[in-house]
């Protein structure tokens, strides 16, 4: 008996759009790929392929840019007024909506997830992220002032903002959120005005693909979202590189971020990089154990630890570390592994054999630095992609696992005396996503947060987020931000104007 999904649990719409072959999205049809190419879609709990994508290359990347571009400039879309975006983004939302529990098992049979989270974040928040961003399609305007120009003093002068959109948007999505993060990139793109042209990460494209039927099934008009499938190293680079792309808009991690941003620089494209991170979780003397023990746990442990917010390394003040790593053991080990479309699981499989492997050389290589294996940290015998949580104390420093993003379920664990010994530690890497905080202390909080070098900074929780703040990095964890008001402005160009009166 193997920890595979039972496939007998899908709907029927669920069992046949996650098998079977699956072409291109291109100007509002599906296309085989030039080249003929197609990759398998491998469901991880039991490692075997499901379906089959096609693999674009640059000249199947040609043809979805140059539609994106005719959609932007010469479609029906530039001709749409704000409030007509609005109702074609809030009719795919219902279309979301309706199909939610198929969308969320597809999701789940090709990406590992646990059917609850992909049923509550990859749907429904998803559903939610297009009706917030189609109430800012009407909402979007300039200004108008009065102008000084000192240097002609017998004029008279008013000026005045407009908001445009950028054009044609790139946007990559990765494996772990795939659909949510892929309407993370779709929804302020229609808000705007703008095209894009979507990219899944080449593991986990299939809900996306099921997007696109949405957006056409919605009447967006053809052209305005594109899919192409394939790996990051041809149709990704291709995106990237394409003279016909306005703007990158890219989640991943820090390594391609960098050559993203190396190919954008001398293009002068505009570019917003949602990277990886390390982020810290610190616990202090004063703090509720009862909410803090979860906490720090479901950090590290949500989405089985393949989270770029996941709270990786954990401090906790001396006088109760033991009491907190003994309880985020104990929650650890009382999770039943196993497939994701099993209700009863509580921690799933990795994305693949491969990152499964990665993590766990990240926690030998934590053990042979000189860490100590707390729990843990070793592979399921199953023919999934299955591993136990890790929890290493011990660590140095500038030990790998506790300076690079492992991207699993692997907690690093140390004690501290005080805030300000702690801080150069909470502060010691090149990431800086999110930070955590645990205390009643109105003042310690306080401090934290202004010395804390993170993009967003939860106090007493862990990894909220809400479409009304814009979430972004500091440092080696990105440039730029999605969600919230400044994530849409990021797609508009400014003009300003002025008038002689």
């Amino acid at each position: 008996m193997t920890l595979a999904n039972d496939y007998s649990l899908l709907s029927d719409a669920a069992r046949s759009f996650a098998s079977g072959r699956r072409e291109l999205f291109i100007d509002g049809e599906w296309r085989a790929p030039r080249a003929g190419r197609y990759r398998p879609v491998i469901d991880p709990s039991h490692g075997g392929a499901i379906a089959e994508v096609a693999e674009a290359d640059a000249a199947d990347v040609d043809d979805a840019v140059r539609a994106a571009r005719r959609a932007f400039e010469t479609g029906p879309w530039p001709a749409m007024r704000p409030h007509e975006r609005e109702a074609l983004m809030l009719r795919l939302a219902e279309l979301i909506a309706a199909e939610a529990a198929t969308i969320a098992q597809i999701e789940t049979v090709n990406s590992g997830k646990l059917i609850q989270n992909t049923r509550l974040f990859d749907a429904d928040f998803s559903v939610h992220t297009l009706r917030y961003m189609a109430g800012w399609a009407t909402k979007l305007h300039g200004k108008t002032m009065e102008l000084s120009v000192p240097y002609l003093p017998g004029a008279r002068f008013s000026g005045f903002t407009r908001l445009q959109p950028l054009g044609v948007v790139a946007g990559i999505a990765p494996w772990n959120v795939p659909l949510c993060e892929a309407v993370w990139k779709l929804a302020p793109v229609l808000a705007t005005g703008c095209t894009i042209v979507l990219k899944p990460a080449e593991q986990t494209p299939l809900t996306t693909l099921r997007l696109a039927e949405l957006c056409a099934e919605a009447g967006i008009p053809a052209g305005v979202v594109n899919v192409v499938t394939g790996s990051g190293a041809v149709a990704g680079a291709a995106l990237v590189e394409h003279p016909g792309v306005d703007k990158i808009n890219f989640t991943g991690s820090t390594e391609v971020g960098r050559i993203i941003a190396g190919s954008a620089g001398p293009r002068l494209k505009k570019y917003n990089l949602e990277l990886g991170g390390k982020s810290p979780v610190v616990i202090a003397a004063d703090a509720d154990l009862d909410a803090a023990i979860p906490g720090a746990a479901w950090a590290i442990l949500g989405n089985h630890g393949q989270n770029c917010c996941a709270g990786s390394r954990l401090y906790v003040h001396r006088s109760i570390f033991d009491t907190v790593v003994e309880g985020v053991a104990e929650i650890a080990a009382s999770l039943k592994i196993g497939p994701g479309l099993d209700p009863s699981t509580g921690l799933g499989p990795m994305v693949s054999h491969a990152h499964r492997d990665r993590v766990l050389g990240y926690v030998e290589r934590g053990v042979a630095d000189g860490g100590s294996l707390f729990f843990g940290g070793e592979a399921i015998d199953d023919p999934g992609a299955y591993l136990r949580p890790a929890i290493i104390v011990g660590a140095r420093p500038t030990d790998a696992v506790v300076q690079e993003e492992i991207f699993g379920p692997v907690l690093v664990a140390t004690p501290f005396d005080d805030m300000d010994d702690v801080m150069p530690q909470v502060n010691g890497t090149s990431f800086g996503l999110g930070a955590s905080i645990w205390s009643r202390d109105f003042d310690l909080i306080e401090d934290f947060v202004d010395r804390v070098q993170a993009g967003t900074v939860w106090i007493n929780n862990h990894n909220t987020l809400d479409l009304s703040l814009p979430f972004g990095g500091w440092k080696q964890s990105g440039v730029g931000h999605e969600l919230g008001e400044e994530g849409l402005m990021s797609h508009l160009a400014i003009k300003a104007g002025v008038v002689r009166r």
